[in-house]
């Protein structure tokens, strides 16, 4: 028998349709508060999770941000608040929900507890691309078989170079790409005032992704080199300190509870040259290029979180 589906019955499918859009899956239960003071000159981050759970302790909300739209730090233009203010989020995954679904409710329950809208944009600038020199690599390859140490910035707080995090784990959070592996030591005050930095068992997208955090802008892995490393470099305090936060270069401020500040320096900028002297006695360079980058920008967010 021939059936015929009624003006009504479309009616009812699309307003379905549209529902399902609109609305995505939320979390079970959340609780979303500011976090205790941490110990003077040292701060220690998690984003983690069992499967099924979202458990972020002392986080910013850009860390929030970065996962729940799936981009890196510098890529978010912000309030400066939303780098140095601090929340701890724990929240719980709807049975039968699948994992790529977290970033949505994260982002549904940002603006649900803390009024955040956002919009995106995206610009041609200044990217750059990891490429070996003229001379070839000169890199250590690494013991796949020790044991890596965690990553430690120099104020103190450990951060995952490789894994997801848990739930809703977009590109590593404060540290590199998914699944990337690796750890990073980062020290102060060596000859001349310079930092040290050792990386072990560092893949190439995972030290791009690092170089990246340097300059506020992407890095791409065009190396075409395989496995692991042992990499020390020696950096100014200038790009060390644009490690330790995170690649904060495109984020700054608006007024309060706004959004605003430009995307850091023009294309045309000259990056800071030790970083690029610094690659160079591994084999390496950053070759600039134009590329497009795609931007979260805040709008709008408030401080203090509504009551959970």
């Amino acid at each position: 028998m021939k059936r015929t589906v009624t003006g009504a019955s479309l009616i009812v499918l699309t307003s379905c349709a549209v529902f399902a859009q609109t609305n995505p899956p939320a979390f079970e239960v959340a609780s979303v508060k500011q976090a205790a003071p941490q110990q003077m000159g040292r701060m220690m981050v998690r984003m983690g999770g069992d499967p099924g759970r979202v458990d972020y302790a002392n986080v910013s909300l850009k860390d929030v941000l970065a996962r729940a739209y799936s981009v890196n730090p510098y890529q978010i233009t912000a309030p400066a608040w939303m780098d140095s203010e601090r929340y701890d989020i724990t929240a719980k995954v709807p049975e039968g929900v699948p994992t790529d679904q977290v970033p949505a409710m994260l982002q549904a329950l940002l603006a649900d507890r803390f009024k955040m809208a956002i919009h995106k944009e995206t610009k041609e600038e200044q990217v750059y691309s990891l490429v070996v020199g003229k001379g070839g690599p000169k890199l250590k390859k690494a013991d796949e078989n020790a044991e890596a140490p965690v990553m430690v910035a120099p104020d103190g707080a450990r951060i995952n170079m490789g894994g997801r995090g848990g739930p809703g784990g977009g590109p590593g959070g404060a540290g590199g790409g998914p699944g990337r592996g690796g750890a990073m030591m980062m020290s102060m005050g060596g000859p001349g005032g310079n930092a040290r930095m050792q990386m072990s068992q560092i893949t190439m997208p995972s030290f791009a992704t690092s170089l990246a955090r340097m300059q506020g802008r992407p890095v791409t892995d065009a190396t075409g080199i395989e496995g692991k490393y042992d990499i020390e470099l020696e950096v100014s305090m200038e790009d060390m300190a644009g490690m330790r936060m995170a690649g904060r270069g495109p984020m700054m401020a608006g007024g309060p509870g706004g959004g605003g500040g430009d995307h850091g320096p023009a294309p045309d900028a000259t990056p800071a040259a030790s970083i690029f002297q610094a690659i160079q006695s591994l084999g390496l360079k950053l070759e600039p290029k134009k590329g497009s980058i795609d931007r979260v920008i805040v709008d709008r967010a408030e401080k203090v979180p509504t009551e959970n």
